[in-house]
């Protein structure tokens, strides 16, 4: 998949080090439950990389294909929906590039994959996630917690279908 700066290819084992500098960083995993240890990550890179139901994406530079973040639409924690994710280096924060790709990943989502709706789950204190998926169209249908921390649902229905 291609934006107009950033092109998406499906994650391969070459992206572990790379993935693995967004787990390893405090600002980044700020909202995600913290940095996240070898093992433990490891084990997580392994199902991102085989997700039965999901697929998850690098998000690279067109020009300079630089590795900036990857972006994701896998199964839901309840197993019925399927959940828009994503992570970006902090360099390549404010600077267009999740609306960019969250968009690009979300008409596929709806014309791809034929999606009904798309949840993404964020902490209501990360108030910049939560402006991006207000940008996107998306509505805060609820609250809840999980994580230790008070988590916002947000969802977008496929306006093809509704």
């Amino acid at each position: 998949m291609k934006t107009e700066r950033c092109y998406l290819r499906l994650f391969s084992e070459r992206d572990y080090e790379s993935v693995k500098k967004l787990y390893e960083n405090e600002d980044v995993r700020k909202y995600l439950g913290g940095t996240v240890e070898e093992e433990a990550f490891k084990h997580h890179f392994t199902q991102m990389l085989h997700a039965k139901k999901g697929r998850y994406w690098a998000i690279l530079l067109n020009d300079s294909h630089a590795f900036i973040g990857f972006v994701f639409l896998d199964s839901y924690h309840d197993g019925a929906r399927t959940e828009i994710g994503y992570q970006f280096l902090p360099q390549y924060w404010r600077k267009g590039y999740a609306s960019e790709v969250v968009t690009r990943v979300i008409e596929h989502g709806f014309s791809e994959w034929q999606l009904q709706e798309i949840v993404a789950e964020t902490q209501t204190r990360n108030m910049a996630s939560c402006k991006l998926l207000r940008k996107m169209g998306m509505t805060c249908e609820s609250q809840l917690k999980r994580f230790g921390e008070e988590q916002s649902i947000f969802k977008l229905f496929n306006p093809t279908t509704s």
